[in-house]
Order: C-alpha cells, then structure tokens, then sequence
C-alpha cells in the first residue's frame, strides 16, 4: 500500500476521460495517469481464469493519477492504450470513495502531494461489489 501524502484539500469533484492516459477535473485541471497496476496479472488471468474479463470476480485496480500541466503534443501522443474497464468519467462520492459512469465504486487511497505535485491514488476490488 501506498504511504500516505501530506493533504492538499479536496479531491477533485469529477475526473472526465480526455485522452489515453489523460483525465481532466471539474476545474480544467489535468491529471495523468501514472501507474496502472491490475491484479491478478493478465498472465495470472489467462492460466488460472479461463475466458475471465478484465474486471471479472476478485480482480483487483489501482489508478496512480498526477496533476500536471500537459503539452499538446503529449495529448497528441498515443502511447498509453485507453485501458478498457476505466470508466470515462468519476464522480465524488461520500466516504472518500468516487462513482465511475458504470456504477462501480472506487476507494480513494491517497490524495495528497508529492514535492509540488498532487497525486490521487484510486482503487477498485470487484470483491464484495458483485
């Protein structure tokens, strides 16, 4: 698990799909995606799931997201694949946690800041959901 940031105040109230990799907020605000971590792995999925999905039963999603200005050419760039399973909009719910467009709830694990950067660290665990 991640350590914790010092706090920075709210997390944004709605992160909108812009890009491959990149999410805006409700104050035009750009958040990159920094880390994708799946588990269990794809590797794990096609030996001990068969036929599974990519947000099947106890899989398991955390969204490491940097605010950061972004170059117009990095938004032209399409080097990070839009990973499907992501919704294209989150929403702020109660309880520190964000509502995706496909319902499903995300824990907000961390918002805080690192040297002048702010981070949002997101998880999903399809275990307990369904």
């Amino acid at each position: 698990m991640a350590e914790a940031s010092p706090p920075v105040g709210s997390p944004p109230r709605c992160l909108w799909y812009r890009r491959p990799g990149i999410y805006e907020d409700d104050k035009g605000r750009t958040w990159v995606m920094a880390v994708l971590h799946v588990s269990p792995s794809h590797r794990a999925w096609g030996r001990g799931f068969p036929g599974s999905t990519f947000l099947q039963r106890e899989a398991g999603i955390t969204v490491h997201m940097l605010q950061m200005a972004v170059h117009p050419q990095m938004l032209r760039s399409q080097t990070r694949a839009f990973v499907s399973g992501l919704p294209l909009k989150w929403e702020l719910y109660p309880g520190r946690k964000y509502q995706g467009t496909d319902s499903r709830l995300w824990d907000i694990v961390d918002h805080g800041q690192i040297n002048s950067t702010e981070r949002l660290i997101l998880t999903y665990s399809s275990t307990g959901d369904d």
